[in-house]
């Protein structure tokens, strides 16, 4: 389990590599102290937004799509993938709480689907809301 990348697994970095093409910047894996007392981790956090966005792996966090009851060691693999789901749950509602936006994505979504939701959820870029305040002032 060590090889396990808790960040920076391949389609976080596509997808950062995206954002960051675009003009939007960031936070990655960044502690979210929250008020309630939980702490969470987002993959990519907008704190001026108040968006944070979780790329979650098929197997780890039991995607409805991929995921897959382990065949092995059932009795410890179905336990912590229930907490992980769990976990999940807890943070978003948490997050929710604070007045955050939750964008959950899983690893196989294809990357303009991703950015698309990503995109949605925190708006324009400062470059792109100049060049629209300019368009209106025309």
């Amino acid at each position: 389990m060590k090889a396990n990348r808790r960040s920076d697994t391949k389609p976080e970095i596509a997808l950062r590599r995206a954002l960051h093409a675009r003009g939007y910047r960031y936070r990655k894996d960044f502690r979210l102290d929250l008020p309630s007392g939980v702490r969470v981790r987002p993959d990519i956090v907008f704190t001026a937004r108040k968006v944070a966005v979780f790329v979650d792996g098929c197997f780890w966090h039991v995607c409805p799509e991929h995921g897959r009851e382990p065949t092995s060691n059932e009795w410890y693999w179905t336990p912590k993938l229930r907490r992980n789901v769990e976990r999940d749950r807890a943070a978003d509602a948490a997050l929710q709480a604070a007045g955050w936006r939750v964008v959950r994505l899983w690893e196989h979504e294809p990357l303009p689907a991703a950015l698309q939701a990503v995109t949605d959820a925190i708006g324009p870029t400062l470059v792109e809301r100049k060049f629209e305040d300019s368009s209106e002032a025309e």
